[in-house]
């Protein structure tokens, strides 16, 4: 898919670096890639094509912080909402924070950016996907230690079939991926040890693929994204 504007957030690491790379081949395409490790994004983004910048989604002002980078782009095709904390402690210990913290990045900080997203797409139509986890997924294999992690996720997955109800009478599409294992260091950080069946690039491939044609198949829709469990 040709001159496409694309801005993921989550950016620095992991799949959502590769996202960014993979999405960026096609010099025709304009990616923004949105993280607070500005940093990490500084040593791997050359190509011309990338713009990198920094996004903070527990910040009160995060509206204002993506005016400063995106108000020059008056319309957005894609965009990813990749960003997570991950948080594994068992249930009793976890503190407020830990629980807010995980809550302002996976959910409420992912809700406040859409808003920010949504009047660039509105036009001429778009596709918001949001990754989330098949920890957040109904019915899954649950393992403990996850569960500000695992509910937070949960909030997107229903926020996906909640705004494309509300959306459904414009040309935005809305779905959410609930992905297994993948090699990430978030992997690492939930199960230290744990060899996945699928690379970061391999899934980000996946997802690019589903960003570009997914929206003629589905709105609102939260798909698991596993081969294995976890």
């Amino acid at each position: 898919m040709m001159n496409k504007v694309i801005v993921v957030i989550g950016a620095s690491r992991g799949i959502g670096r590769e996202l960014v790379t993979q999405f960026a081949q096609d010099k025709s395409n304009t990616v923004v890639a949105l993280s607070r490790n500005v940093a990490a994004m500084e040593k791997v983004f050359s190509a011309p094509n990338i713009k990198f910048a920094f996004a903070d989604l527990m910040a009160d002002d995060l509206h204002e912080t993506l005016d400063k980078t995106l108000q020059d782009l008056p319309a957005i095709d894609i965009l990813v909402n990749n960003a997570g904390k991950l948080v594994n402690k068992p249930f009793l210990e976890l503190t407020r924070e830990d629980i807010n913290t995980c809550y302002q990045t996976n959910a409420v900080g992912v809700m406040h950016a859409t808003q920010y997203m949504v009047p660039k797409m509105l036009e001429n139509g778009g596709h918001i996907v949001n990754i989330s986890t098949m920890g957040a997924f109904q019915g899954s294999v649950k393992f403990p230690g996850l569960s500000a992690y695992s509910t937070s996720k949960a909030g997107i997955t229903s926020f996906t079939e909640l705004f494309a109800e509300e959306y459904k009478d414009t040309k935005i599409k809305m779905n959410c991926l609930c992905l297994g294992a993948a090699q990430t260091e978030m992997l690492e950080e939930a199960f230290p040890g744990m060899k996945a069946p699928v690379s970061a690039a391999e899934i980000a491939s996946y997802i690019v693929d589903f960003a570009f044609n997914a929206s003629k198949f589905f709105n609102g829709k939260v798909l698991p994204v596993s081969s294995t469990t976890p």
